[in-house]
């Protein structure tokens, strides 16, 4: 165990002296990682104050517990109260975005609280990304929208309300501004067309 330990001290000193690209050193992409219940907030903890003393900025960068603010339902009426809540949308799993070298994969998965990455069939072998249509909708809960999210949208594709006033409803772009991040899409209410402004971070594409 102490040599293993020692091979990725080594390997740590020399992803922090190199001037090498992030590019070189592979490709950013998003993995799940699984956690005890009722653990993920203290596994993301965990794992951010080990980036930090780790000086592992170069290789692991957002990490992510998807809550969102729900309100909290009043037991007698059933209806909603003015107190909310955070609610975990996907309780025992953590999102890390990372470049997967054989160091980081070490130093996530063996985080306090972490019992494996989704996608890995285990025997050391490493797992896979999440693809960008998977992924995105989750940070948009968050409201965690980047550039790059954009490019997979026009006018004309079909979208789904994920959050917010209008969930559920379907329709289809009209235009788009990413200054703003304001949607029109021409929705359906009742058998009539109807256009409404949407945020970007509340849809996805069908």
């Amino acid at each position: 165990m102490g040599d293993e330990i020692n091979r990725f001290t080594d390997s740590t000193t020399d992803i922090n002296d190199q001037s090498s690209s992030n590019k070189q050193l592979g490709e950013k992409a998003w993995y799940v990682v699984n956690t005890y219940s009722t653990h993920e907030k203290k596994v993301a903890d965990y794992l951010r104050k080990r980036v930090e003393t780790m000086g592992l900025q170069q290789l692991i960068f957002r990490i992510v517990v998807a809550e969102q603010e729900v309100p909290v339902m009043d037991r007698e009426t059933g209806l909603p109260t003015e107190k909310t809540r955070m609610k975990n949308l996907y309780p025992g799993y953590v999102f890390v975005e990372m470049i997967m070298t054989d160091y980081a994969w070490y130093v996530v998965r063996n985080t306090p609280g972490v019992t494996g990455f989704v996608g890995s069939s285990g025997k050391g072998t490493k797992p896979f990304p999440i693809p960008r249509e998977q992924i995105e909708p989750v940070l948009k809960r968050m409201g965690m929208v980047d550039e790059s999210m954009y490019d997979r949208y026009k006018e004309g594709d079909a979208v789904k309300v994920i959050h917010g006033p209008f969930e559920g409803t379907e329709g289809n772009i009209l235009s788009i501004n990413r200054e703003t991040g304001a949607v029109i899409v021409e929705a359906y209410f009742f058998g009539k067309s109807t256009n409404v402004e949407i945020d970007f971070s509340e849809i996805e594409k069908i």
